[in-house]
């Protein structure tokens, strides 16, 4: 079949108000470069001319500012889904302008095809090579472009010529069949393969071929710190113990990585350890410090949903794509996420916090419960299943004035139930086994900032009975004392009412 070439704008202009788009991509590796530009400027236009204009954006994970940032700058978008960490689109989620539902990105796709969402329209998808019958050759991710294209009415393609087109060999491309259908999922090894190398598409649906030539736009994450570095070397620590006590198993198990500084070094720290063997990742995000790892000789074999490494670091892969050809396969995240398989491989998760209560409870999302981040990500879909949960954060944030260690999260993302360990610069709290007051007495000892250990022994002095022994009305004194003089230190627990 033959396919018309068409230009970003000609694309944008059938786009309707109101619509469901469905984008490629998980983080900014994967998703559209030029059409939701174009998307932007229909929509200042519309808006110009005193007609509304916004539409629905689902995605996989995060997009870029080519995607989100440009729509979010024209206050073009509706409703978001499943996760973003865009500042634009950030503010207008906080301020009530962008309908925003945070959730597991693992389900994400499952929950279109059962009809609990709106299905897209159009779904816009980036690939490096096109046949025409319809088999697209995706770039560096995964996400949810099987679903979204199974679902949508029409399918917008955007042709980088930049991605390399033997990319193609690193894609295993899988969608489960829904309820009451679904087969096991035959993944036993991080390498393991159950799909295809390309997407195939029904050809009718494709209405356009918008060109483009655009690396991912992928910054390179700014160096750790001290801090950073001995949080990587405390983890990396309480594994050499687990291996060496023989808690993980002969030749070590593998790894589930959240992105960020922290989990750049704690892999940094895991590729200097003498102890660690080579290791091998199953993952969603596969960002530069696994590369360097690749290079090492210290990462045998990486799986995930997306290839969100630098631009510098995507060039220098391109240059030597037989060397990651058969090191890296790329899936969609309902596969890369999956936690029937992640329960299967005995994976070891790592991800961050944004506080941690000290009963274990984690939130990874909220400020002061109410003011969101970016979202849960795909931490949720590993913490219940993975063989061993870690969460890291530093103890201390704006210079000391606020906690990481409160009496009561703010907002919770993953419970007590689902957190094995958690781990600071200044040391682990390793709560498995543990009563609520032993978590307690555990995570205040070794994970806590010194200027509020005593503190927090206070708040858990103030219920001497019950099995978890939070105060109710003071479980929050030390948020509202940061709202209101702007450092948690100033929290008087004989100032409140019991």
């Amino acid at each position: 079949m033959e396919f018309k070439n068409i230009t970003a704008e000609e694309a944008a202009a059938l786009i309707e108000d109101g619509e469901c788009l469905g984008f490629s991509g998980f983080t900014a590796a994967g998703s559209p470069k030029v059409v939701p530009g174009a998307i932007a400027k229909k929509a200042m236009a519309e808006h110009a001319a005193g007609r509304n204009f916004k539409v629905d954006v689902y995605t996989g994970a995060s997009t870029s500012s080519m995607a989100d940032g440009v729509l979010a700058a024209a206050n073009a978008v509706g409703h978001r889904y499943p996760y973003q960490s865009c500042p634009a689109q950030r503010k207008r989620i906080n301020a009530s302008e962008c309908n925003y539902a945070d959730m597991h990105l693992s389900v994400m796709p499952q929950i279109v095809r059962y009809g609990f969402l709106r299905k897209p329209r159009t779904a816009i998808i980036e690939v490096s090579a096109i046949t025409p019958e319809g088999e697209l050759t995706l770039t560096t991710a995964g996400g949810n472009s099987p679903t979204y294209c199974e679902v949508a009415d029409r399918i917008i393609i955007e042709l980088n010529t930049y991605h390399k087109p033997e990319l193609v060999k690193m894609h295993d491309i899988y969608m489960p069949l829904d309820p009451p259908n679904r087969q096991p999922l035959e993944i036993t090894s991080p390498d393991g393969r159950i799909g295809c190398c390309t997407l195939k598409v029904d050809p009718s649906k494709i209405i356009g071929i918008v060109a483009s030539h655009s690396p991912d736009g992928i910054a390179a994450f700014k160096a750790g710190n001290a801090t950073t570095d001995k949080i990587g070397d405390n983890v990396v620590a309480f594994l050499e113990k687990e291996y060496a006590e023989g808690r993980i198993p002969e030749g070590f198990l593998p790894m589930q990585s959240g992105v960020g500084n922290i989990a750049n070094a704690v892999l940094a720290a895991i590729g200097r350890s003498k102890t660690i063997p080579a290791v091998s990742m199953y993952t969603e995000v596969i960002q530069d410090s696994v590369i360097s790892l690749m290079k090492e000789g210290r990462c045998k074999f990486a799986s995930g949903c997306s290839l969100t490494v630098s631009d510098g670091q995507l060039s220098e892969m391109y240059d030597n794509l037989d060397f990651y050809l058969d090191k890296v396969i790329l899936r969609p995240q309902e596969i890369s996420n999956n936690p029937e398989i992640s329960r299967r491989l005995g994976l070891i998760c790592m991800n961050t916090a944004i506080e941690v209560d000290i009963f274990g409870n984690v939130n990874s999302t909220h400020f002061y419960g109410t003011t969101m981040m970016n979202g849960l990500g795909g931490s949720g879909d590993f913490a219940r299943s993975g063989y061993l949960t870690i969460f890291c954060c530093p103890s201390v944030a704006k210079g000391g004035a606020i906690s990481s260690i409160v009496p009561m999260v703010s907002h919770t993302d993953h419970t007590e139930h689902d957190v094995d360990v958690i781990v600071t610069e200044n040391g682990v709290a390793d709560l498995r086994g543990l009563s609520p007051r032993e978590r307690a007495e555990c995570i205040i000892n070794n994970c806590c900032g010194d200027d509020y250990s005593a503190k927090l022994r206070d708040y858990l002095k103030l219920t001497p009975v019950g099995h978890t022994p939070h105060c109710l009305p003071k479980s929050f004194a030390m948020h509202s004392a940061f709202l209101a003089t702007g450092d948690m230190r100033n929290a008087d627990f004989s100032s409140i009412d019991a």
